[in-house]
């Protein structure tokens, strides 16, 4: 990628970034779901930063056993002290530890970039507890009382025990409360549960906004769907409501293009034309504060099908954006984003289309877009 990369270079020219590095990353075959949440979340600024001072902390222990944490530290840092500024680099260590720990990316398959990051930081915040307990020793300490670590795990109420908030937790997780009001006596129950990011479901020439809104929107609960209160001791009515408690200081919204159709019998991609703005704001919260977001990376599903296809990533770094293809990176224009919202109807060429979104919160200490 010598030519692609000194034509990345001259199109910056002294606008590069000082300290910055641009690198592709090799695909072994089918592994651009990989390649293209690594680079998403390389340019996730504060993630990247603690995962750098992790490593520099790590390398004193000497003995540390490689796990996938290792392994992702090890390649940010590769990337960040090359002496080029671009240039491609193969992540071999890193996807030999993703498939030796997980069968699921064994195969040459196709795989979803969705799955892939979802267990990434499961997987990471997995590590630093164990780390953390072990560094503790502590004999009071029962390994049951672990925290909820990502989507859908309920908080348990009452334990006065704090989980332990790793560096992963303080980017992205996020607190959702599902409340349920008994339309008899009027008593709201409250649930909480904890999330890395937010699956929506989408419709044809809508918004992130109004995706939002139709996750937050108010569902009655009759018929067979009737709710248990314990107020009232029997099954009522009901209304029942998703919002946002805590929300995250990275956003990640996975939209879901792949749609199982029963008549099908498989798994359909929804190309649906769904508007991603550069700014978000968060109005569904329990506060009712808006909080505004920016767009610092898209994960790009190219294809027709959940099947086969490809991924690519779209990256906002130091207000330049950059298009990143496997080996290939390129610059591209803020206004080339929309191209990839997806398509009015339902056959077109274009079947470029956002697939995961990630916003950081404007006004953080520590964004540097």
């Amino acid at each position: 990628m010598g030519a692609a990369g000194s034509k990345l270079e001259k199109a910056l020219g002294d606008q590069f970034p000082e300290g910055e590095r641009y690198f592709g990353l090799e695909n072994f075959g089918n592994t651009c779901y990989c390649n293209s949440v690594l680079q998403a979340l390389y340019f996730c600024a504060p993630f990247r930063e603690q995962l750098l001072e992790y490593y520099g902390n790590g390398k004193n222990t000497g003995d540390a056993e490689e796990n996938l944490l290792t392994c992702l530290a090890d390649l940010f840092t590769q990337i960040s002290s090359q002496k080029k500024k671009t240039g491609v680099i193969a992540p071999k260590r890193f996807v030999q530890r993703l498939k030796k720990q997980n069968e699921l990316f064994r195969s040459y398959m196709h795989q979803d970039a969705h799955e892939f990051l979802n267990f990434l930081l499961n997987e990471l915040v997995d590590i630093l507890e164990k780390e953390a307990q072990a560094v503790k020793s502590d004999p009071e300490t029962s390994p049951t009382e672990k925290i909820a670590n990502g989507p859908k795990h309920a908080l348990a109420n009452g334990v006065s025990k704090e989980p332990l908030v790793t560096w992963v937790h303080k980017n992205f997780q996020g607190i959702l409360t599902n409340e349920t009001r008994c339309l008899q006596c009027e008593t709201v129950t409250a649930r909480d549960e904890t999330f890395f990011d937010l699956s929506l479901d989408i419709e044809q020439n809508s918004s992130i906004t109004s995706c939002l809104k139709n996750f937050s929107s108010t569902e009655t609960l009759n018929a067979e769907d009737k709710f248990f209160c314990d107020k009232c001791c029997s099954l009522q009515e009901a209304q029942k409501r998703m919002k946002i408690k805590k929300p995250p200081h990275i956003l990640v919204i996975h939209l879901k293009r792949f749609k199982y159709i029963e008549q099908l019998g498989r798994y359909k991609k929804l190309s649906y034309r769904v508007v991603f703005p550069l700014e978000l704001k968060l109005s569904n919260t329990v506060e009712d504060a808006d909080i505004e977001y920016s767009l610092f990376a898209v994960v790009v599903h190219v294809g027709t099908g959940p099947n086969h296809g490809h991924y690519v990533s779209l990256v906002k770094s130091h207000n330049h954006w950059l298009f990143f293809d496997d080996e290939n990176v390129e610059m591209i224009d803020e206004s080339a984003v929309q191209t990839f919202f997806g398509s009015p109807q339902e056959y077109s060429s274009n079947t470029d289309h956002g697939y995961i979104l990630f916003y950081e919160s404007i006004g953080a200490s520590n964004n540097k877009s």
